[in-house]
């Protein structure tokens, strides 16, 4: 007997198919020479990947389908557009070296969702290894924007260098925090209200400006806690190997 359609695994699915849509008409956009429209259809993109796994979660219709749907939904819009825009923007400019950084920030983005999806089949992680793709493609999007509102000479090559960078660091070991299970303390609630009101606010004054910098803020943090813990776990490694050859004598 063949079953019954569930109308609940459609909800999810239609936010990463219209996800993918969008990435694709930011493609287009891009090559079309509106990169305005092209790093903002990004930002909406990244909206609606948030909403389709929170709308799977709410309706209890998580899928294998929707998990593989979705990561190739996310190679399109976080991969392929973001790597168009930055090539057809600043990219070509720069040659063979514009078309390498477009090409690998594709390439890695796809070896990071597919990594993702080994770690991490059923469960929400506590932690992300490595930058996500979507918050590297707000990245690339975010400073495209900037460069061609200010029109600094000095942004192109930052760039795209922040974007090869940005690859690398999809692949790395890196460990960045998941704030999908942040769990707020009643007293809390009044400041973290008082907090979303004021980057609210910022937001709505400097739109592209606020979310990029905040991008940008979390991708290095990132890279300053493993710093920070290499060098302190290489310090305790000293100290132990000193000590031990104090014993020794």
């Amino acid at each position: 007997m063949q079953k019954s359609f569930d109308i609940r695994y459609l909800f999810p699915n239609f936010f990463t198919a219209l996800s993918a849509f969008l990435g694709v008409i930011s493609v287009i956009a891009s090559i079309r020479g509106d990169f305005e429209k092209a790093a903002w259809l990004i930002f909406i993109s990244l909206i609606l990947d948030g909403l389709d796994g929170r709308v799977a979660r709410l309706t209890n219709a998580t899928s294998k389908f929707g998990v593989e749907f979705d990561s190739l939904a996310d190679l399109v819009a976080f991969g392929v557009a973001p790597a168009i825009l930055l090539y057809q923007s600043i990219g070509y400019h720069y040659g063979k070296f514009g078309s390498l950084v477009a090409a690998l920030f594709v390439v890695f983005g796809a070896i990071r969702l597919a990594r993702f999806n080994v770690m991490a089949p059923s469960s929400e992680p506590s932690v992300f290894i490595g930058v996500p793709i979507p918050t590297a493609a707000v990245f690339v999007a975010g400073w495209v924007m900037l460069y061609l509102k200010y029109r600094f000479s000095f942004l192109a090559p930052f760039v795209l260098g922040g974007s090869l960078v940005v690859a690398f660091l999809m692949v790395s070991n890196i460990r960045y925090p998941s704030f999908k299970k942040i769990d707020f303390k009643k007293h809390q609630v009044l400041k973290i209200l008082v907090l979303m009101i004021i980057f609210l606010a910022i937001l709505y004054l400097f739109p592209a400006e606020f979310v990029t910098i905040a991008i940008t803020i979390f991708i290095i943090s990132g890279v300053v806690r493993a710093l920070y813990f290499l060098i302190k776990r290489k310090i305790r490694y000293n100290n132990g190997k000193k000590l031990s050859k104090d014993n020794n004598e």
